[in-house]
């Protein structure tokens, strides 16, 4: 942390319901005061698990386009924190979004454990396969055309090459300011250097009941809330996407924060 610099800490919300954006940008954003901060110039939009909702994605990000068209920042950055497929109905088309630039903002896209999952499965691990299908990998095959019962030895050559190759280059972690956008979160205890990529990806207890002190904010998804939490030591922005719940994007710039949410569908259960 830069020296001098004083640490604001909100107090933990765990039902903040931020502005709706339903179809289009929405109105003025609702900031307040955040756990972490970000340099002067810096903007970062960090959006949670996606899960096959394009549509919704786009709705989202046409409220980002319309937010850094009303109030331009030096650097922007849109930050992924994975799980782009499973669940909903365009796995695909969110994939194709992603691969697209954005014009006036750097694109960040994390990995997420159902990436991971499908990936390996690709490679041909067969206990990845069937967690990756009980986990709502089959609306993923649907989006690719890939129809139910199709052998999985034959995945690899249908599962188009350039979203493949999108996936494999997908990073763990992103760092800016005081704050580390990862999927899962990370195991108290255990040094940044040496957090192992099961925790980065998939852990829930103890990083979600234990106050750790990373000495940094860990900013989040995987684990299912009803509205974007906000905390001392981590923001949590999985509002259950492709599950009936809805996609959620925080933005955070100096010491100060808001979110938006929009609307998703229900996609096939877990």
């Amino acid at each position: 942390m830069a020296v001098g610099r004083r640490l604001r800490l909100p107090p933990a919300v765990t039902e903040w319901a931020p502005p709706l954006v339903a179809s289009g940008p929405g109105g003025p954003l609702a900031f307040r005061p955040a756990p972490g901060w970000l340099p002067a110039g810096r903007r970062v939009y960090a959006i949670g698990d996606v899960h096959g909702c394009a549509a919704a994605l786009g709705v989202l990000l046409g409220a980002i386009r319309a937010d850094l068209t009303a109030r331009p920042v030096g650097r922007a950055s849109i930050v992924l924190l994975g799980d782009y497929i499973d669940y909903g109905p365009d796995s695909a088309g969110v994939i194709d979004r992603l691969a697209a630039p954005l014009p006036g903002a750097e694109v960040v896209a994390l990995r997420g454990d159902h990436e991971q999952m499908l990936l390996d499965a690709l490679a041909g691990d067969a206990p990845a396969a069937t967690d990756w299908l009980a986990a709502g990998g089959g609306a993923s095959l649907a989006s690719w055309g890939i129809p139910p019962g199709t052998p999985r030895a034959a995945w690899p050559a249908l599962v188009p090459a350039a979203h493949r190759a999108f996936l494999e280059q997908l990073a763990l972690s992103y760092r800016a300011g005081s704050y580390l956008f990862v999927h899962a979160g990370l195991r108290p205890g255990v040094a940044l250097a040496r957090q192992r990529r099961d925790d980065v990806l998939g852990i829930r207890a103890p990083f979600l009941s234990e106050p750790a002190a990373f000495g940094v904010v860990v900013v989040h998804g995987h684990s299912v809330a009803a509205a974007p939490f906000i905390g001392a030591a981590r923001i949590g922005l999985d509002t259950g996407a492709g599950l009936g719940g809805a996609l959620s994007c925080a933005v955070l710039e100096d010491e100060r924060i808001a979110c938006l949410t929009v609307p998703t569908p229900q996609g096939d259960p877990p």
